[in-house]
Protein backbone atom coordinates (compact mmCIF):
# COMPACT_ATOMS: atom_id res chain seq x y z
CA UNK A 1 0.00 0.00 0.00
CA UNK A 2 1.33 3.64 -0.71
CA UNK A 3 2.38 6.31 2.19
CA UNK A 4 -0.96 8.97 3.07
CA UNK A 5 1.24 11.54 2.10
CA UNK A 6 1.02 9.33 -2.00
CA UNK A 7 -2.33 9.37 -1.72
CA UNK A 8 -3.39 13.17 -0.59
CA UNK A 9 -0.70 15.18 -2.65
CA UNK A 10 0.35 15.17 -6.24
CA UNK A 11 3.59 16.59 -7.33
CA UNK A 12 4.81 18.53 -10.41
CA UNK A 13 6.38 16.86 -13.21
CA UNK A 14 9.55 17.68 -15.38
CA UNK A 15 10.79 17.08 -18.29
CA UNK A 16 14.17 14.64 -18.44
CA UNK A 17 16.99 16.27 -19.58
CA UNK A 18 17.89 16.36 -23.46
CA UNK A 19 21.05 17.71 -24.54
CA UNK A 20 24.54 19.05 -23.14
CA UNK A 21 24.17 21.72 -20.25
CA UNK A 22 26.81 23.72 -18.34
CA UNK A 23 26.07 24.65 -14.51
CA UNK A 24 27.47 25.63 -11.61
CA UNK A 25 25.99 23.07 -9.31
CA UNK A 26 24.97 19.76 -10.15
CA UNK A 27 22.71 17.81 -7.19
CA UNK A 28 22.16 14.31 -7.75
CA UNK A 29 18.84 13.07 -6.44
CA UNK A 30 15.27 14.19 -5.67
CA UNK A 31 14.65 13.52 -2.75
CA UNK A 32 13.52 15.94 0.08
CA UNK A 33 17.41 16.95 1.14
CA UNK A 34 18.45 17.41 -2.62
CA UNK A 35 15.41 19.37 -3.65
CA UNK A 36 15.83 21.95 -0.40
CA UNK A 37 19.59 22.02 -1.42
CA UNK A 38 18.13 23.63 -5.01
CA UNK A 39 15.91 25.85 -3.04
CA UNK A 40 18.37 27.48 -0.91
CA UNK A 41 20.70 28.10 -3.92
CA UNK A 42 18.02 29.31 -6.13
CA UNK A 43 17.35 31.64 -3.09
CA UNK A 44 20.91 32.87 -2.84
CA UNK A 45 20.82 33.18 -6.97
CA UNK A 46 22.86 30.43 -7.60
CA UNK A 47 23.37 28.36 -10.95
CA UNK A 48 22.14 24.83 -10.51
CA UNK A 49 20.68 21.94 -12.24
CA UNK A 50 19.03 18.73 -10.31
CA UNK A 51 18.67 15.67 -11.59
CA UNK A 52 16.71 12.59 -10.71
CA UNK A 53 16.85 9.08 -12.10
CA UNK A 54 12.66 8.99 -11.33
CA UNK A 55 10.82 11.02 -10.35
CA UNK A 56 10.97 13.82 -7.27
CA UNK A 57 10.22 12.17 -4.34
CA UNK A 58 9.70 8.58 -5.52
CA UNK A 59 12.23 7.15 -2.93
CA UNK A 60 12.16 7.40 0.79
CA UNK A 61 10.72 11.05 1.28
CA UNK A 62 7.32 9.40 0.42
CA UNK A 63 7.31 6.77 3.28
CA UNK A 64 8.55 9.17 6.07
CA UNK A 65 6.38 9.56 9.48
CA UNK A 66 7.03 13.47 8.81
CA UNK A 67 8.30 14.85 12.39
CA UNK A 68 10.08 17.96 12.30
CA UNK A 69 11.59 17.52 15.44
CA UNK A 70 15.44 18.00 16.97
CA UNK A 71 14.53 15.28 19.39
CA UNK A 72 16.58 12.90 18.27
CA UNK A 73 16.23 10.03 20.27
CA UNK A 74 17.83 10.30 24.03
CA UNK A 75 21.11 11.26 21.52
CA UNK A 76 22.47 14.74 23.78
CA UNK A 77 23.86 12.20 26.36
CA UNK A 78 25.68 10.48 23.95
CA UNK A 79 26.47 12.87 22.09
CA UNK A 80 28.36 15.27 24.75
CA UNK A 81 30.42 11.59 25.76
CA UNK A 82 31.45 11.26 22.50
CA UNK A 83 32.29 14.68 20.89
CA UNK A 84 32.29 17.18 24.00
CA UNK A 85 29.73 19.88 24.97
CA UNK A 86 30.47 22.15 22.13
CA UNK A 87 29.49 19.65 19.20
CA UNK A 88 26.64 18.29 20.87
CA UNK A 89 25.35 22.46 21.22
CA UNK A 90 26.04 23.07 17.59
CA UNK A 91 24.63 19.45 16.73
CA UNK A 92 21.50 20.79 18.68
CA UNK A 93 21.47 24.52 17.13
CA UNK A 94 21.80 22.97 13.63
CA UNK A 95 18.46 21.24 14.22
CA UNK A 96 16.43 24.08 16.10
CA UNK A 97 17.71 26.19 13.43
CA UNK A 98 15.96 23.35 10.58
CA UNK A 99 12.43 23.25 12.40
CA UNK A 100 12.84 27.07 12.43
CA UNK A 101 13.89 27.22 8.76
CA UNK A 102 10.51 25.00 8.04
CA UNK A 103 8.08 27.23 10.15
CA UNK A 104 8.88 30.32 7.96
CA UNK A 105 8.70 28.29 4.83
CA UNK A 106 5.50 26.78 5.36
CA UNK A 107 3.55 29.50 6.74
CA UNK A 108 0.65 30.09 4.20
CA UNK A 109 1.70 27.01 2.59
CA UNK A 110 -0.89 23.92 2.79
CA UNK A 111 1.31 21.65 4.34
CA UNK A 112 -0.57 20.71 7.05
CA UNK A 113 1.97 22.13 9.63
CA UNK A 114 1.27 21.79 13.36
CA UNK A 115 3.24 22.31 16.17
CA UNK A 116 3.54 19.68 18.48
CA UNK A 117 5.49 18.37 21.52
CA UNK A 118 7.48 15.44 21.09
CA UNK A 119 8.57 12.60 23.49
CA UNK A 120 10.86 10.09 23.70
CA UNK A 121 10.69 7.55 26.61
CA UNK A 122 11.57 4.37 28.06
CA UNK A 123 10.28 1.18 29.17
CA UNK A 124 12.37 0.05 31.69
CA UNK A 125 15.09 2.52 32.19
CA UNK A 126 14.76 5.27 34.04
CA UNK A 127 18.34 6.50 34.04
CA UNK A 128 18.24 6.76 30.65
CA UNK A 129 16.03 9.22 30.95
CA UNK A 130 17.48 11.68 34.11
CA UNK A 131 21.10 11.13 31.96
CA UNK A 132 19.34 13.01 29.10
CA UNK A 133 17.65 15.66 30.98
CA UNK A 134 21.35 16.14 32.71
CA UNK A 135 22.69 16.67 29.38
CA UNK A 136 20.49 18.74 27.96
CA UNK A 137 20.83 21.18 31.40
CA UNK A 138 24.54 20.59 30.19
CA UNK A 139 23.40 22.67 26.37
CA UNK A 140 21.19 25.09 28.18
CA UNK A 141 18.22 23.45 26.91
CA UNK A 142 14.68 23.57 28.98
CA UNK A 143 13.54 20.02 28.24
CA UNK A 144 10.62 18.46 31.12
CA UNK A 145 10.54 15.07 32.55
CA UNK A 146 7.24 13.17 32.04
CA UNK A 147 6.03 10.86 34.49
CA UNK A 148 3.29 9.43 32.54
CA UNK A 149 1.97 9.38 28.98
CA UNK A 150 -1.21 8.77 26.68
CA UNK A 151 0.26 5.73 25.67
CA UNK A 152 -1.69 2.11 25.88
CA UNK A 153 1.16 0.80 27.89
CA UNK A 154 3.22 2.05 31.10
CA UNK A 155 6.54 3.64 30.33
CA UNK A 156 9.71 4.03 33.16
CA UNK A 157 9.76 8.31 32.02
CA UNK A 158 9.72 10.76 29.15
CA UNK A 159 11.73 13.49 27.67
CA UNK A 160 9.18 16.21 26.70
CA UNK A 161 10.61 18.96 23.80
CA UNK A 162 7.68 21.51 23.70
CA UNK A 163 7.13 23.33 20.40
CA UNK A 164 8.23 20.47 17.89
CA UNK A 165 6.04 20.14 14.54
CA UNK A 166 4.62 18.06 12.05
CA UNK A 167 3.66 18.17 8.38
CA UNK A 168 2.42 16.53 5.27
CA UNK A 169 5.84 16.12 3.20
CA UNK A 170 4.51 15.93 -0.21
CA UNK A 171 2.43 18.70 0.28
CA UNK A 172 5.84 20.83 1.25
CA UNK A 173 7.82 19.85 -1.65
CA UNK A 174 5.00 21.13 -3.84
CA UNK A 175 5.30 23.99 -2.65
CA UNK A 176 8.73 24.87 -2.97
CA UNK A 177 9.83 22.47 -5.61
CA UNK A 178 7.63 24.01 -8.90
CA UNK A 179 10.08 26.74 -10.04
CA UNK A 180 13.14 24.72 -9.71
CA UNK A 181 15.14 23.51 -12.27
CA UNK A 182 14.47 20.29 -12.24
CA UNK A 183 15.17 17.01 -15.02
CA UNK A 184 13.17 13.74 -13.79
CA UNK A 185 13.74 10.47 -15.61
CA UNK A 186 16.96 11.72 -16.01
CA UNK A 187 20.24 8.30 -14.75
CA UNK A 188 23.54 9.95 -13.91
CA UNK A 189 25.80 7.19 -15.95
CA UNK A 190 29.01 7.91 -14.82
CA UNK A 191 30.03 10.57 -12.51
CA UNK A 192 33.86 12.45 -13.20
CA UNK A 193 35.23 15.45 -12.12
CA UNK A 194 33.90 18.49 -13.52
CA UNK A 195 31.01 16.46 -15.25
CA UNK A 196 28.08 13.59 -15.31
CA UNK A 197 27.06 11.94 -17.91
CA UNK A 198 23.51 10.95 -17.78
CA UNK A 199 20.89 9.10 -19.75
CA UNK A 200 19.74 12.66 -21.88
CA UNK A 201 23.11 14.09 -22.37
CA UNK A 202 26.49 15.61 -20.16
CA UNK A 203 26.37 17.95 -17.46
CA UNK A 204 28.90 20.26 -16.90
CA UNK A 205 29.37 21.31 -13.30
CA UNK A 206 31.90 22.89 -11.04
CA UNK A 207 30.38 21.47 -7.91
CA UNK A 208 28.68 18.12 -7.64
CA UNK A 209 26.07 17.54 -4.73
CA UNK A 210 25.26 13.95 -4.65
CA UNK A 211 21.91 13.66 -2.41
CA UNK A 212 20.88 9.99 -3.40
CA UNK A 213 20.26 8.69 -0.19
CA UNK A 214 22.93 6.49 0.14
CA UNK A 215 26.30 7.65 -1.64
CA UNK A 216 26.33 5.86 -5.30
CA UNK A 217 30.23 6.49 -6.17
CA UNK A 218 32.25 3.90 -4.07
CA UNK A 219 35.19 4.87 -5.16
CA UNK A 220 35.80 7.58 -2.52
CA UNK A 221 34.51 8.27 0.89
CA UNK A 222 33.79 4.47 2.49
CA UNK A 223 30.38 5.03 2.86
CA UNK A 224 29.80 1.15 1.44
CA UNK A 225 31.69 0.60 4.91
CA UNK A 226 30.39 3.87 7.05
CA UNK A 227 26.74 3.06 6.71
CA UNK A 228 24.23 0.20 6.92
CA UNK A 229 20.16 0.78 6.17
CA UNK A 230 17.28 -0.05 8.57
CA UNK A 231 13.50 -0.92 7.55
CA UNK A 232 11.01 0.23 9.57
CA UNK A 233 6.85 0.02 9.00
CA UNK A 234 4.10 2.52 9.46
CA UNK A 235 0.28 1.46 9.83
CA UNK A 236 -1.92 4.16 9.64
CA UNK A 237 -5.14 3.70 11.60
CA UNK A 238 -8.57 4.95 11.98
CA UNK A 239 -10.75 4.75 15.07
CA UNK A 240 -8.01 4.52 17.15
CA UNK A 241 -7.57 7.07 19.97
CA UNK A 242 -6.16 10.66 19.06
CA UNK A 243 -2.70 11.49 20.07
CA UNK A 244 -1.95 15.39 19.84
CA UNK A 245 1.38 15.12 20.41
CA UNK A 246 4.46 12.87 18.90
CA UNK A 247 5.90 9.71 20.49
CA UNK A 248 8.99 7.66 20.30
CA UNK A 249 10.35 4.51 21.99
CA UNK A 250 14.38 5.41 22.85
CA UNK A 251 14.97 1.81 22.12
CA UNK A 252 15.11 1.21 17.68
CA UNK A 253 12.80 -1.98 18.09
CA UNK A 254 10.06 0.18 20.01
CA UNK A 255 6.98 2.04 18.55
CA UNK A 256 6.30 5.24 17.56
CA UNK A 257 2.99 7.36 16.93
CA UNK A 258 2.13 10.51 15.65
CA UNK A 259 -1.81 12.05 14.34
CA UNK A 260 -2.07 12.94 11.03
CA UNK A 261 -5.88 14.51 10.76
CA UNK A 262 -8.46 11.75 12.15
CA UNK A 263 -5.53 8.75 11.44
CA UNK A 264 -3.40 7.57 13.97
CA UNK A 265 0.09 6.66 12.88
CA UNK A 266 2.29 3.99 14.39
CA UNK A 267 5.56 2.66 13.48
CA UNK A 268 7.84 0.40 14.67
CA UNK A 269 9.03 -3.57 13.30
CA UNK A 270 12.41 -2.00 12.55
CA UNK A 271 15.29 -4.19 11.23
CA UNK A 272 18.30 -4.43 9.06
CA UNK A 273 17.87 -3.93 5.65
CA UNK A 274 17.78 -7.98 4.18
CA UNK A 275 17.20 -9.44 7.95
CA UNK A 276 13.92 -10.75 9.49
CA UNK A 277 12.22 -8.20 11.49
CA UNK A 278 8.95 -7.82 13.07
CA UNK A 279 7.32 -5.60 10.17
CA UNK A 280 4.13 -4.89 9.70
CA UNK A 281 3.09 -8.14 11.71
CA UNK A 282 4.30 -6.21 14.89
CA UNK A 283 2.14 -3.46 14.51
CA UNK A 284 -0.93 -5.48 13.64
CA UNK A 285 -0.71 -7.67 16.27
CA UNK A 286 -0.06 -4.82 18.90
CA UNK A 287 -3.07 -2.64 16.90
CA UNK A 288 -5.18 -5.68 17.09
CA UNK A 289 -4.35 -6.21 21.14
CA UNK A 290 -4.51 -2.35 22.55
CA UNK A 291 -6.99 -0.87 19.37
CA UNK A 292 -9.54 -3.45 18.73
CA UNK A 293 -11.63 -1.15 16.96
CA UNK A 294 -9.02 0.40 14.74
CA UNK A 295 -9.04 -0.06 10.96
CA UNK A 296 -5.85 -0.30 9.12
CA UNK A 297 -6.17 2.88 6.16
CA UNK A 298 -2.56 2.91 4.70
CA UNK A 299 0.61 1.02 5.52
CA UNK A 300 3.80 1.27 4.31
CA UNK A 301 7.20 0.66 4.68
CA UNK A 302 10.79 2.99 4.91
CA UNK A 303 14.76 2.58 4.85
CA UNK A 304 17.05 4.82 6.70
CA UNK A 305 20.80 5.19 6.19
CA UNK A 306 22.56 4.52 9.84
CA UNK A 307 26.17 6.19 10.10
CA UNK A 308 28.07 4.85 12.65
CA UNK A 309 28.14 7.20 15.45
CA UNK A 310 24.46 8.58 14.83
CA UNK A 311 25.67 11.83 13.64
CA UNK A 312 24.91 12.31 9.35
CA UNK A 313 27.28 12.57 7.17
CA UNK A 314 27.21 15.94 5.98
CA UNK A 315 29.90 18.12 3.56
CA UNK A 316 32.66 17.11 1.46
CA UNK A 317 32.72 13.91 0.03
CA UNK A 318 36.16 12.77 0.44
CA UNK A 319 39.42 14.57 1.60
CA UNK A 320 40.40 14.42 -2.02
CA UNK A 321 37.57 15.43 -3.95
CA UNK A 322 37.04 19.23 -2.66
CA UNK A 323 34.74 20.05 -5.41
CA UNK A 324 32.17 16.57 -4.69
CA UNK A 325 29.81 17.24 -1.74
CA UNK A 326 27.30 14.86 -0.03
CA UNK A 327 24.37 14.28 2.20
CA UNK A 328 23.54 11.06 3.96
CA UNK A 329 23.07 8.87 7.14
CA UNK A 330 20.02 10.87 8.69
CA UNK A 331 19.53 7.96 11.30
CA UNK A 332 15.96 8.24 11.19
CA UNK A 333 15.51 11.67 11.61
CA UNK A 334 15.18 12.23 7.41
CA UNK A 335 13.32 15.55 7.60
CA UNK A 336 15.20 17.95 10.02
CA UNK A 337 18.67 16.56 8.94
CA UNK A 338 17.69 17.53 5.27
CA UNK A 339 17.62 21.18 5.64
CA UNK A 340 20.62 20.99 8.17
CA UNK A 341 22.54 19.15 5.06
CA UNK A 342 20.63 22.13 2.33
CA UNK A 343 21.68 24.95 5.00
CA UNK A 344 24.99 23.48 5.26
CA UNK A 345 26.04 22.66 1.52
CA UNK A 346 24.60 25.61 -0.16
CA UNK A 347 27.21 27.28 1.68
CA UNK A 348 30.41 25.05 1.38
CA UNK A 349 29.83 24.92 -2.69
CA UNK A 350 29.86 29.00 -2.30
CA UNK A 351 33.14 28.43 -0.05
CA UNK A 352 31.74 30.33 2.61
CA UNK A 353 32.34 28.92 6.10
CA UNK A 354 29.57 27.17 7.93
CA UNK A 355 29.64 27.13 11.93
CA UNK A 356 27.81 23.25 11.86
CA UNK A 357 30.43 21.73 8.68
CA UNK A 358 32.35 20.83 11.62
CA UNK A 359 30.30 18.69 13.07
CA UNK A 360 28.59 16.95 10.27
CA UNK A 361 32.35 16.24 8.66
CA UNK A 362 31.96 12.99 6.56
CA UNK A 363 35.82 12.38 7.04
CA UNK A 364 35.84 12.61 10.37
CA UNK A 365 36.97 9.24 13.09
CA UNK A 366 35.22 6.00 12.01
CA UNK A 367 36.82 4.09 14.50
CA UNK A 368 33.12 2.87 16.15
CA UNK A 369 32.37 -0.63 17.22
CA UNK A 370 29.55 -0.84 14.34
CA UNK A 371 32.25 -0.38 11.74
CA UNK A 372 33.43 -3.71 12.36
CA UNK A 373 30.24 -5.11 12.66
CA UNK A 374 29.45 -3.63 9.20
CA UNK A 375 32.26 -5.37 8.34
CA UNK A 376 31.60 -8.68 9.24
CA UNK A 377 28.19 -8.20 7.60
CA UNK A 378 29.66 -7.81 4.44
CA UNK A 379 32.22 -10.23 4.75
CA UNK A 380 29.94 -13.26 5.43
CA UNK A 381 27.41 -12.22 2.58
CA UNK A 382 30.40 -12.07 -0.11
CA UNK A 383 31.36 -15.25 0.93
CA UNK A 384 27.77 -16.84 0.56
CA UNK A 385 27.99 -18.89 -2.22
CA UNK A 386 24.13 -18.17 -3.33
CA UNK A 387 22.62 -16.32 -6.01
CA UNK A 388 20.77 -13.97 -6.87
CA UNK A 389 23.69 -11.18 -6.15
CA UNK A 390 23.73 -7.36 -5.33
CA UNK A 391 25.21 -5.44 -8.22
CA UNK A 392 26.42 -2.96 -5.90
CA UNK A 393 29.23 -4.90 -4.88
CA UNK A 394 28.35 -8.70 -5.21
CA UNK A 395 26.89 -9.83 -2.03
CA UNK A 396 24.14 -12.35 -1.86
CA UNK A 397 20.20 -10.98 -1.72
CA UNK A 398 18.03 -12.40 0.79
CA UNK A 399 13.93 -12.79 -0.24
CA UNK A 400 11.88 -10.73 2.09
CA UNK A 401 8.72 -12.71 2.52
CA UNK A 402 6.57 -10.01 3.97
CA UNK A 403 7.50 -7.31 1.31
CA UNK A 404 8.29 -9.65 -1.66
CA UNK A 405 11.39 -8.45 -2.67
CA UNK A 406 14.96 -9.27 -2.72
CA UNK A 407 17.39 -7.56 -0.03
CA UNK A 408 20.79 -6.58 0.32
CA UNK A 409 21.96 -7.38 3.92
CA UNK A 410 25.35 -5.52 3.56
CA UNK A 411 24.09 -1.76 2.34
CA UNK A 412 20.56 -2.20 1.91
CA UNK A 413 19.86 -2.26 -1.99
CA UNK A 414 16.35 -4.00 -2.71
CA UNK A 415 15.08 -5.36 -6.18
CA UNK A 416 11.60 -6.85 -6.86
CA UNK A 417 10.73 -10.26 -7.14
CA UNK A 418 11.73 -10.21 -11.33
CA UNK A 419 14.81 -7.82 -10.49
CA UNK A 420 13.65 -4.78 -10.82
CA UNK A 421 15.58 -1.51 -8.52
CA UNK A 422 13.51 -0.44 -5.89
CA UNK A 423 16.03 1.07 -3.81
CA UNK A 424 20.06 2.16 -3.70
CA UNK A 425 22.98 2.10 -3.37
CA UNK A 426 22.75 -0.40 -6.29
CA UNK A 427 22.14 1.88 -9.72
CA UNK A 428 20.91 -1.69 -11.92
CA UNK A 429 19.04 -4.39 -11.59
CA UNK A 430 19.71 -7.23 -10.05
CA UNK A 431 22.21 -10.42 -11.16
CA UNK A 432 20.51 -13.73 -11.68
Amino acid sequence: MNSVWTQTASLPSFEPLRGNIKTDVLIIGGGLAGLLCAYWLSQKNVDYVLVEADEICSGITKNTTAKITYQHGLIYDTLIRRFGVEKARLYLEANQKALCQYRNLCQGMDCDFEDRDAFVYTMNDRRKIERELEALRRLHFDATYEKTLPLPFPVAGAVRFSHQAQFHPLKFVAGIARKLRIYEHTKVRHLMPGKAVTSGGTIFADKIIIATHFPVLNKHGGYFIKLYQQRSYVLALKNAPVMNGMYRDENERGFSFRQYQEMLLLGGGSHRSGKRGGSWHELEQFAKRCYPRAETAARWATQDCMTLDQVPYIGAYSKSTPHLFVATGFNKWGITSSMVAADILSDLVLGKPNPYAGVFEPSRSILHPQLFLNAAETTLNLLTPTVPRCPHMGCALKYNKTEHSWDCPCHGSRFSEDGKLIDNPATDDKRM
